[in-house]
């Protein structure tokens, strides 16, 4: 069942107004020399520099806990580049992480409402400066997430300028429409390279929409590869479920090591 347009415009002004009361206040800032940590609303920013001019990896996170084991990860990582990691969570996930409206999965699942603009704008505009305000010399910046999250991140690519590399791991590609979306829009700068990933049994869900998540995924892949982007497209072994945070550490680890 669709959102009806006027109410969707009503909720994308209201959230707009929001974000720029956020954008004039934010809540609160505290430091200690490993991690920097800011609120903004609802929304909680944990910054961890890294030396100076290295990239930022901007890490789009289901809950905290997300972050951290996937901040452990790396930092058990003896071959990980240096780095900076934004981890950012509280985000409103059905809501702020889907590019545009789509019916509920399942019969009592909430409708995704399609209000990614509104959460990048926020993003771009107050969320990346106030991180990159307590880091030295920011370098190139990437943007990764799990689930919607790897959604939004190939997404953004068509829609800012602000990443040179981005991890879409075990993405929702099932998500009606990304297929067409990714083939005919214009990418706003050509990334550097682009991650993707998804469990070997993802494909096999009940549903019938999830199950095209690595059809759309490798047609993705495959458009970008042949636009001259470099890609990898991972199989791991189990559902959607399984290993999210390891998953998540060696997308971003790729992403760290390809040049750019």
């Amino acid at each position: 069942m669709a959102e009806n347009p006027e109410r969707m415009a009503e909720s994308s002004e209201r959230t707009a107004e929001t974000h720029e009361r956020m954008a004039e206040n934010p809540e609160k800032i505290t430091k200690n020399p490993e991690e920097i940590t800011a609120s903004i609303g609802r929304k909680k920013l944990r910054i961890f520099p890294g030396p100076p001019g290295s990239p930022v990896v901007y890490l789009n996170c289901f809950e905290e806990a997300e972050g951290d084991e996937v901040r452990a990860l790396l930092f058990k990582e003896p071959s990980c580049p240096p780095h900076s990691l934004v981890l950012i969570s509280g985000i409103d996930w059905d809501r702020e992480m889907t590019p545009w409206p789509c019916p509920p999965l399942y019969r009592h699942s909430p409708v995704f409402s399609g209000e990614a603009e509104s959460y990048l704008s926020l993003l771009a505009g107050t969320m990346i400066p106030l991180a990159e305000s307590h880091l030295k010399e920011p370098g190139p910046r990437a943007v990764a997430g799990y689930s919607l999250a790897g959604l939004f991140a190939l997404w953004s690519l068509y829609r800012t300028d602000l990443f040179r590399k981005a991890a879409s791991v075990s993405g929702s590609l099932w998500y009606p429409g990304i297929v067409r979306f990714a083939e005919t829009e214009t990418l706003r700068r050509k990334p550097d390279c682009v991650y993707f990933s998804l469990g070997s049994a993802e494909s096999s869900a009940r549903n019938r929409v999830l199950r095209t998540v690595q059809e759309n995924t490798g047609a993705i892949a495959l458009h970008l590869s042949e636009a001259g982007i470099r890609t990898t497209f991972v199989l791991n072994p189990g559902n959607h479920f399984v290993n999210s945070g390891e998953r998540t550490a060696a997308g971003i680890l790729w992403m760290l090591r390809e040049p750019g």
